[in-house]
């Protein structure tokens, strides 16, 4: 079932959403040469805690996974792209690091990520980076309302294109509100026009991510950890947005981004 939301609930979620927001902004500049992706979870959870804020992430036991998920972050290196597990492992000179995260303050959730390169980046893994970000921001413009679901799922797919890539189709974004998976499935590929009507107070998760040079997955033998099958550098963009009336409210904006596109 979908929840709609009032725009009083979707304000607490704002509120939820600046602080991870913010947040991701911190990690993306505590990630750096020689800094282990531990020193990087353990700041999380101290940042979360301070914040009286409680992680989606922990105890997470989707059908997917290999027993409960301790963990406030997801932390993805190079082809790594989805659920990287936190382990003992130093960052290197030019490592693709992407970092998921959701948090919810006062019973309303916000879920966002990034992909950022550490050190010297090669210029094929900013471009991938890149894609990400302009597909994220032109599923954004698409999720206006009077529109359909099918619009934004095209969106994501029609930049993928552009730049080469491919598109998996087996994991995208999500309803989200008072929990971190709520309906509707928000596909990564789809056709404009069709799907769910998009109106005021339905709140969702996109998320697109793409592989260089494949759209087949393998997981980790950790159950969690999904990469490229080809062992390709990967790269994920994620915003939690609203819905309204005037259209499209990003609530995760970090704040070196720009203003929302409605």
């Amino acid at each position: 079932m979908i929840e709609l939301k009032s725009a009083e609930e979707i304000g607490r979620m704002a509120v939820t959403g600046q602080f991870v927001g913010e947040l991701l902004a911190e990690l993306s500049e505590v990630a750096a040469v020689g800094v282990n992706l531990m020193d990087i979870e353990h700041h999380a959870r101290r940042r979360i805690a301070e914040r009286g804020a409680e992680s989606c992430y922990w105890d997470y036991a989707p059908s997917f996974g290999r027993g409960p998920f301790r963990n406030v972050l997801c932390l993805s290196v190079n082809d790594a792209v989805l659920h990287g597990l936190p382990h003992d492992y130093v960052l290197r000179d030019g490592d693709l690091l992407s970092i998921d995260m959701a948090v919810g303050i006062d019973g309303w959730v916000a879920d966002s990520a990034l992909s950022v390169v550490v050190g010297t980046p090669d210029p094929a893994d900013l471009r991938l980076i890149e894609a990400t970000e302009v597909a994220l921001e032109a599923a954004i413009t698409a999720a206006a309302p009077g529109g359909r679901l099918g619009d934004v799922s095209a969106a994501i797919a029609e930049v993928a294109e552009s730049y080469g890539y491919g598109v998996n189709g087996e994991f995208g974004g999500h309803g989200i509100g008072r929990t971190m998976h709520e309906a509707p499935h928000v596909a990564n590929k789809g056709r404009a026009h069709r799907g769910l009507r998009l109106v005021p107070g339905l709140t969702i998760a996109i998320e697109p991510w793409f592989c260089r040079s494949t759209d087949k997955i393998r997981y980790d033998k950790d159950g969690w950890t999904i990469r490229s099958a080809d062992g390709s550098r990967t790269a994920h963009s994620e915003h939690t947005v609203a819905i309204t009336a005037t259209g499209p409210q990003v609530l995760t904006r970090r704040p070196t981004d720009g203003a929302d596109p409605a």
